[in-house]
């Protein structure tokens, strides 16, 4: 039983010194403890079953015990630790910041911010509470190395940092510790094995992975191998990765946050997509699923819930249980049953949805020039005429929601609890009311 170690190091394996060496005699794993009835296992290995169930019985309690449950009152009272984001406002919607002891992903596009997001984090967790936590960071990309210049950029600029010129924890860049994965080999192996002594030679509080998706990407998406069989093995690849991050914030009471991608949606052919159409058009889902049916399929009376399909008929799922309509609660796009921009989906799907404890979506829409018969901004989404002047890209807006967490509550539908972000020099900066009617006004008088 190689893994009793592993899983739990401080298991007493002195108690249990007659019996430990011939369950590992015979390859039986800590899961195969809890999962098999002790008669079993003791006709396997000739043990007594009373010993086995006493061994058992402490498996159980050793695991409960390490499972540290957080009350929900205590988080409110601000007991938990958390890593802020350099601005008072975007911290207010994230519950404080970003929580120690758990898993959290920034899931946006390119460009939505999600980097700006991450090298925040890597200053603020050098900072002393209520900022940070007083330790290191750890920074291990799968993609571009780590971005040295912006974070000198944001030492010098950002106003909480440059607070105190004389501050004796002030940020370094001494303190950010890297790492590259290019490949899955690679990743298994730094994160196996360099990881944890890193984490036990240096005072580690803040564990960043940018991104979670690319390797996997890479590697389980080639032509020519079995779909089915990649995907199986991605999956447990993914439960493996999802245990170890896991492992590491809870034991080292730190925070561990990924960077992850978004995949467009869409629709089956011959549908149009919700966000295409204009508000009070119809209400079905546009997210591309297999359990649709064409257009035109559904029967025209109703049918027993106790009927069988004929051969190659295609009978469509209930939309309740369908993944069209399932996935908006955990993805961040779809819930929004108007909503008039394109839809994402997370990488590395509903598997790696249930190994993080917080999901945070970020959201990018583009800003038009003001045309000459126009006195105001053109969206992305408002509608203008083909060929009308004005259609030059002149900024971005951002945008930020919590999609799920255990300790704050999520946003609304759509963009509507959503919190508006700039990138500045300094950092992440939160987009308030009065500035926005500001900008619209200095617009005008241009015109």
């Amino acid at each position: 039983m190689t893994d009793l170690r592993r899983i739990l190091p401080t298991f007493p394996t002195a108690s249990f010194a007659a019996l430990l060496p011939t369950v590992e005699q015979h390859a039986i794993t800590t899961t195969d403890l809890l999962t098999s009835h002790p008669a079993d296992i003791a006709k396997q290995t000739h043990l007594p079953i009373l010993d086995l169930k006493r061994l058992i019985a402490t498996i159980q309690a050793s695991l409960s015990d390490d499972l540290k449950p957080t009350d929900f009152s205590e988080e409110q009272g601000n007991s938990l630790a958390c890593i802020s984001t350099l601005d008072p406002d975007l911290d207010a919607a994230l519950g404080g910041g970003v929580p120690t002891g758990r898993i959290t992903e920034f899931a946006g596009e390119s460009g939505a911010g999600k980097t700006q997001f991450l090298l925040s984090l890597c200053l603020a967790v050098q900072l002393p509470a209520p900022y940070g936590l007083s330790r290191q960071a750890l920074y291990i990309s799968t993609e571009s190395g780590l971005s040295t210049s912006r974070l000198s950029q944001i030492l010098r600029a950002n106003p909480i940092i440059n607070q105190r010129i004389d501050y004796v924890d002030r940020p370094s860049l001494d303190n950010i510790l890297s790492a590259s994965l290019p490949d899955l080999e690679s990743q298994e192996h730094i994160l196996n094995y360099q990881v944890p002594v890193l984490l036990e030679r240096h005072n580690v509080g803040l564990i960043i992975l940018d991104s979670v998706a690319a390797n996997y990407r890479a590697e389980f998406e080639r032509e020519g191998s079995s779909r089915g069989s990649n995907m199986a093995a991605r999956s447990n690849d993914l439960i493996k990765l999802g245990a170890l991050l896991r492992d590491w914030a809870r034991r080292h009471d730190l925070a561990v946050v990924v960077a992850n991608q978004v995949a467009d949606r869409f629709t089956p052919v011959g549908s149009t997509p919700r966000w295409s159409q204009h508000q009070g058009a119809t209400q079905d889902t546009p997210l591309a699923s297999r359990s649709n049916a064409p257009r035109g399929s559904m029967p025209s009376t109703p049918t027993s819930s106790l009927s069988f399909s004929m051969p190659n008929e295609e009978t469509p799922a209930p939309p309740a249980l369908a993944l069209d309509h399932q996935q908006r609660w955990f993805t961040g796009w779809g819930d929004d049953p108007l909503a008039t921009y394109a839809l994402k989906t997370p990488s590395l799907g509903l598997v790696w949805s249930t190994q993080i404890a917080m999901r945070i979506a970020l959201f990018k829409r583009p800003v038009y020039g003001v045309s000459h018969r126009t006195a105001a901004p053109i969206m992305a989404d408002d509608e203008f005429a083909d060929g009308e002047t004005g259609s030059t890209l002149r900024a971005w807006r951002r945008w930020m929601k919590v999609v799920f967490a255990p300790h704050v509550q999520s946003s609304g539908q759509g963009l509507q609890g959503a919190t508006e972000f700039e990138i500045t020099l300094g950092g992440l900066k939160t987009v308030t009311k009065k500035k926005e009617e500001q900008t619209s006004g200095d617009e005008k008088n241009e015109e």
